[in-house]
């Protein structure tokens, strides 16, 4: 077990590693769609890459979750075959969220030696979610286009 400072200084070098090893602007938080995000995660028991869906507003969450969900076939088929698809999700503080992700299981953040798997996977997975992202975003933004 790794004390508090300990564990902080190897999630940080974990992630300079990672932009070191793969140094690109990736899109996360810039999807020009307020509270809909790419997200990179990394815990001592997985690694996942995810599209959170998180407005304020239930009816916006569902427009966006169903519009994404219309799109689950080209998703899964074309880009992330493997993709969970969650409309309630529940975070650990309460909130309930919308999230879409994929996973890779049996790494950790703390093992240094499972560091190149999961950057491979956060390249691969990531990049594929931002060709779909891009691709349909248009589609996704507008409100007014229902499913």
């Amino acid at each position: 077990m790794f004390s508090k400072e300990e564990a902080q200084r190897i999630k940080k070098e974990f992630w300079t590693s990672f932009a070191e090893a793969y140094p690109r602007k990736w899109l996360l938080h810039d999807t020009k769609i307020k509270d809909v995000s790419l997200k990179f995660y990394a815990d001592n028991k997985k690694a996942m890459v995810l599209l959170d869906i998180e407005p304020k507003s239930q009816e916006k969450r569902k427009i966006y979750f169903e519009k994404i969900e219309s799109l689950k076939s080209i998703l899964l088929d074309e880009y992330l075959e493997g993709a969970i698809f969650e409309k309630d999700f529940h975070l650990e503080n309460g909130k309930v969220i919308s999230r879409i992700w994929v996973q890779l299981n049996a790494v950790c953040i703390n093992n240094k030696q499972t560091w190149n798997n999961i950057f491979d996977f956060f390249n691969d997975k990531m990049t594929n979610f931002e060709m779909f992202f891009l691709e349909y975003e248009d589609y996704i933004r507008d409100l007014e286009i229902n499913t």
